[in-house]
């Protein structure tokens, strides 16, 4: 061939062949690959047998990452796959988007998904009824769905929370009582805790003061939850520390000035107590429920010390009708019959053990007094839906604490 005639056909392509033209055929459609130029189609009828420019080496493959997507990638190629859409993975091209669009197996048969609204509404109406104080609890998952946890929690207990409801107004509005007896458990730990004291005033002072301690630490905790105010670490230490202020004072002090080292302590802790909720940084309505709480936590704990300031005879007196008149009220009966027979079991009581001891005949008085003292405790713990844990703190040491002041002035009275 002339030399004109091969500078001519230098540069053109080679002539495509059968497996060539079905590759392109394959691959007509698709974008340029990156980094390597758009070869231009040979014309149809164009060959040549001459001596065939040698083939351009191919472009190494390239891992583009969709961080740095377009970086490197020549222009006219970036131009021309600029507004295509992402190139799906081979995971996305094996499932339909539409059967995955919600995770739900209706949309695969044509249905369409249900609103977001309408979903919530639905969980809504499945758990409407579900007590408040449900623990936490995974609700049933349909359709391959995560479990869904229902959490409420509610305030510590000893055996489980079967008699607080955790929303009072809920409970007023379905007509049930706020008033929930302490029961009989709580019964027969005031009646051990009352016998101990009686047993303990007949061996002296310092043996009383073993069980009296035990029962200022349960009325300091008791009143603080009963009150809602869990958890008041403070103020139940100091409450705590007030009634053992007051009977290290009773004990050193002669008999006759007992009183006055209650009375003292007493007001030495309320002005303390003042003075610490004043120096708080909270609101002022919760500075003042826990004035109110601190100072009433106190001060029935302090007052337990009359235990040691009366005489041993009417401690012994007292406590066992307390002990006897809380385990008859906890019997299965009626509420008038039951405070019926709570007094005059207290009473007998009295009569009972006075015999035993120098009140003699004055004790049907002193159970009598320390009876009513006891039922009135019993029915502050008692008071708007107490929880397993004010039953068992509140409601066994109220009804002693309550009898305390009653021992003392009584049993001056009668002895």
């Amino acid at each position: 061939m002339p030399a004109a005639a091969a500078d001519q056909t230098a540069y053109l392509p080679p002539y495509p062949g059968p497996a060539q033209e079905a590759a392109a055929e394959q691959t007509a459609y698709l974008p340029p690959y990156p980094g390597q130029a758009q070869q231009p189609a040979a014309p149809e009828g164009w060959f040549r047998d001459e001596a065939q420019a040698p083939a351009p080496a191919p472009a190494p493959v390239q891992d583009w990452s969709p961080d740095d997507q377009g970086a490197g990638m020549p222009a006219a190629a970036a131009e021309q796959t600029a507004y295509l859409p992402p190139y799906p993975g081979p995971a996305e091209q094996s499932a339909p988007a539409e059967e995955t669009a919600w995770g739900h197996p209706a949309v695969a048969g044509g249905l369409p998904p249900a609103p977001a609204a309408e979903r919530d509404e639905a969980a809504a109406e499945q758990t409407a009824y579900l007590p408040p104080q449900a623990a936490a609890t995974p609700a049933p998952a349909e359709d391959g769905a995560e479990p869904v946890e229902v959490t409420a929690w509610s305030p510590p207990t000893l055996a489980g929370n079967t008699l607080r409801a955790v929303d009072p107004a809920q409970a007023r509005a379905e007509g049930r009582s706020p008033i929930i007896d302490p029961g009989p458990q709580s019964a027969i730990l005031t009646a051990a805790l009352g016998l101990l004291l009686a047993v303990a005033a007949a061996l002296g002072q310092y043996a009383l003061l073993v069980p009296l301690i035990a029962l200022q630490a349960l009325t300091a905790a008791g009143w603080f939850r009963l009150n809602g105010m869990w958890p008041a670490r403070q103020g139940i230490a100091l409450a705590f520390a007030g009634a053992v202020v007051a009977d290290v004072a009773v004990l050193a002090v002669d008999p006759t000035y007992g009183p006055g080292a209650i009375v003292g302590t007493l007001g030495a802790w309320v002005l303390l107590t003042l003075v610490l909720q004043l120096r708080s940084h909270a609101d002022p309505d919760e500075r003042m429920y826990g004035l109110m709480a601190s100072v009433a936590s106190a001060a029935l704990a302090i007052i337990c010390a009359g235990y040691l300031a009366a005489g041993s005879a009417a401690v012994t007196v007292g406590a066992a009708a307390v002990a006897v008149a809380v385990f008859a009220r906890a019997l299965p009966l009626p509420t008038a019959p039951s405070v019926g027979v709570s007094l005059a079991a207290a009473a007998g009581a009295g009569v009972a053990v006075g015999g035993l001891t120098s009140v003699g005949v004055g004790g049907a008085l002193i159970g009598l007094v320390c009876g009513v003292c006891a039922l009135i405790g019993l029915r502050v713990a008692a008071y708007d839906y107490p929880s397993k844990f004010v039953h068992m703190t509140a409601g066994v040491a109220l009804p002693l604490a309550a009898a305390a002041p009653a021992v003392y002035l009584i049993g001056r009275v009668v002895g």
